[in-house]
């Protein structure tokens, strides 16, 4: 946000309705200035869609510094929009992003929620979310690379490219087509710094690295995220959330197996490990045994409850 001396820091006070936004002065300690913005306004009548998103988001477990994150974009966008009613002055943001972190913690969910977020908004004319990786990029020969990123790149205009592992990219050397496609993507931020938002992503520090070996990228991306591995808790109600989105649930001594098999995983600190991916695996697998036990106790129908009932048995792990 721009002009005069209001824009040091903004704090968001969320509840079922609204969001509080307190703008603070930078040489003052007590706010400014304290306002309500309703979710919904005259200049924004899609409130459902607004509320939907901001639902999405809520669903999310843990990463209460990422919601703060999208909510503070929100607000920012909705403000802009007060001020350009009251004929007050303002410019573009950018919102090109890094985001760091291991697989299965939100990240790919994360942009999918802003590209809708920015298409309500009116910041991107689609919001669509393209996923790409280095194979996508990186072409076989001189001037391959150029062709298929530019390609990638115009499929991506009006919403977000989403570059998984971008660390890759590096990996070759100064010879290695993967510089070529980073200069592309580079010169495609300047040239069309309203028309798409570009995140890079990977694990934290692979990313930090490769930010350290191309002194003019962090700049570019003002916005960087770290996604934190999930606690055992956490991962504990990600996976009776998902039971419960295919109707099953833990008989509680497989919940207290699968809670047991948790906190083993996480205390080998194995790296890379895949948190939410790492759930869903075990829990279609779960789901897998289950079937067959069931298959092979019952010659006629199961009841409703066995049908959605994960027992101990069918919880088999990999060994650590």
């Amino acid at each position: 946000m721009s002009g005069g001396a209001m824009t040091e820091s903004i704090d968001f006070r969320q509840n079922s309705r609204r969001i509080s936004v307190v703008l603070r002065n930078q040489d003052q300690e007590a706010p400014s200035k304290n306002r309500e913005f309703p979710l919904s306004s005259n200049s924004f009548p899609l409130e459902k869609e607004f509320a939907d998103i901001l639902s999405e988001l809520d669903r999310m477990v843990g990463l209460e510094h990422v919601k703060e994150l999208v909510y503070e974009i929100y607000a920012l966008l909705q403000v802009e929009q007060f001020r350009k009613l009251e004929g007050l002055l303002t410019k573009p943001q950018v919102y090109h992003m890094v985001f760091k972190g291991n697989p299965g913690t939100g990240k790919t969910t994360v942009a999918r929620i802003l590209g809708k977020l920015f298409k309500t908004m009116g910041v991107l004319k689609k919001g669509h979310l393209l996923e790409v990786e280095r194979a996508d990029l990186v072409g076989e020969y001189i001037g391959h690379t150029a062709i298929k990123t530019r390609d990638l790149i115009k499929k991506a205009m009006g919403g977000i490219m989403f570059v998984d592992e971008a660390y890759s990219l590096a990996r070759g050397g100064e010879k290695d087509f993967g510089k070529e496609a980073i200069d592309c993507m580079v010169k495609a931020m300047e040239d069309h710094r309203e028309d798409f938002v570009l995140i890079l992503a990977g694990y934290s520090e692979e990313m930090d690295y490769f930010l350290s070996m191309n002194p003019g990228l962090p700049s570019r991306f003002p916005i960087q995220v770290d996604f934190p591995d999930y606690t055992v808790e956490q991962l504990m109600q990600i996976a009776n959330l998902m039971l419960q989105e295919r109707e099953y649930l833990f008989a509680p001594l497989s919940a207290e197996k699968f809670r047991i098999q948790l906190a083993q995983v996480k205390a080998q600190e194995w790296e890379g490990f895949s948190n939410a991916r790492y759930i869903r695996n075990l829990i279609e697998k779960s789901i897998r045994y289950q079937a067959v036990r069931l298959v092979r106790q019952h010659m006629r129908s199961p009841s409703k409850q066995e049908l959605m009932t994960i027992r101990p048995e069918d919880l088999q792990f990999d060994k650590i």
